[in-house]
């Protein structure tokens, strides 16, 4: 889960241990089990607000598990704020509750988080969260099945994912492979320790 900073298919990989078998199939019970009080649709311009909200509320409570109060406080103002080039990419999707509520958001992009465009099949995963109230309900897994599918019907064939420490389980769970741990400067002075993933779709 990234500002700037799963999938489409959650068969087991023969080269992935038991554990992670397991992990993906109980992704994909998660996911058949969902309930059916949100949908997903692209994200507009006029979300801004409202995903800023979601932000704000949801990246504090979900990292605070993996990041101390020190890190959180330098690059939450960083993260947790919407970014409207997403909104205008026509990649970027919101998952709605009652009411129009945003429950989750997440998509893909051609450019990366730091900018620039790699091979043309590769994408990257961008800014993905899911409301702290609404974990473990099959929103998140929703909206990146639906980002991936997506991807793949563009053109798209290798997905990159720069993942906090906190949602580098949920990716890997999809089918997405550890590639590095790595540390993301934000700006002079503002870092933190992240996930490099990578998926084939």
């Amino acid at each position: 889960m990234l500002p700037d900073a799963p999938i489409a298919s959650l068969d087991p990989c023969l080269d992935c241990p038991p554990d992670q078998d397991l992990r993906r199939s109980q992704a994909a019970a998660r996911v058949e089990q969902a309930p059916a009080y949100f949908s997903i649709r692209t994200a507009r311009p006029h979300d801004f607000d409202a995903l800023d909200r979601l932000l704000s509320r949801a990246y504090p409570a979900l990292l605070r598990a993996d990041y101390d109060r020190e890190t959180l406080a330098d690059i939450l103002p960083l993260i947790a704020r919407a970014n409207p080039r997403l909104l205008t990419s026509g990649t970027y999707y919101v998952a709605e509750g009652p009411g129009g509520a945003l429950v989750g958001a997440g998509g893909w992009t051609w450019v990366g988080p730091q900018g620039g465009v790699g091979p043309a099949d590769m994408a990257h995963i961008r800014h993905v969260v899911t409301h702290q109230d609404h974990t473990r309900a099959g929103i998140g897994s929703a909206l990146m099945r639906h980002a991936m599918g997506a991807a793949k019907a563009a053109g798209a064939r290798i997905l990159h994912c720069q993942s906090t420490l906190t949602a580098a389980p949920f990716y890997r769970a999809l089918g997405f492979d550890h590639i590095a741990d790595i540390e993301l400067h934000l700006c002079p002075g503002v870092s933190f320790g992240a996930v490099h993933l990578r998926a084939k779709i």
